[in-house]
């Protein structure tokens, strides 16, 4: 009989403001872990990092038309950079739907985590054009 094994996922925060008891980095565990990961990747461009491929093109895509066309590529690209850069997460499904009122699109991210069971994680957040 297999068993699964089960993961335990950790990032620091990225402030690196230390815990005034131990003096060590603030740590996010699993979930939080993984969706600051993701939120990170999104919002990183190409080139953006030094020494790294790491990014996508949503940035340049947020000053273009506000429109559902523009949604699914956007959709598109985020998804292709997930199953690309971020090896904790299957199951990608990704929504940007348009708010061309508010020049904005309103991300909906669902994954769920390798090597856990727990159900289908996701989040939302607004993904708008800033100069």
């Amino acid at each position: 009989m297999a068993t699964k094994k089960s993961h335990t996922y950790k990032d620091i925060t990225l402030d690196f403001v230390p815990n005034p008891v131990t003096g060590d980095l603030g740590v996010l565990k699993n979930e939080r872990a993984i969706m600051r990961s993701v939120r990170n990747l999104v919002q990183t461009r190409i080139r953006e990092r030094f020494y790294s491929d790491v990014g996508s093109e949503v940035s340049d895509l947020l000053f273009g038309f506000c429109d559902v066309a523009t949604g699914g590529v956007i959709a598109d690209e985020v998804r292709t950079l997930l199953a690309t850069f971020e090896p904790r997460i299957a199951n990608i499904t990704v929504n940007a739907t348009p708010r061309p009122d508010l020049n904005e699109y309103e991300m909906l991210i669902n994954y769920e985590i390798v090597g856990q069971e727990r159900a289908v994680q996701g989040f939302e957040f607004i993904l708008e054009a800033t100069r």
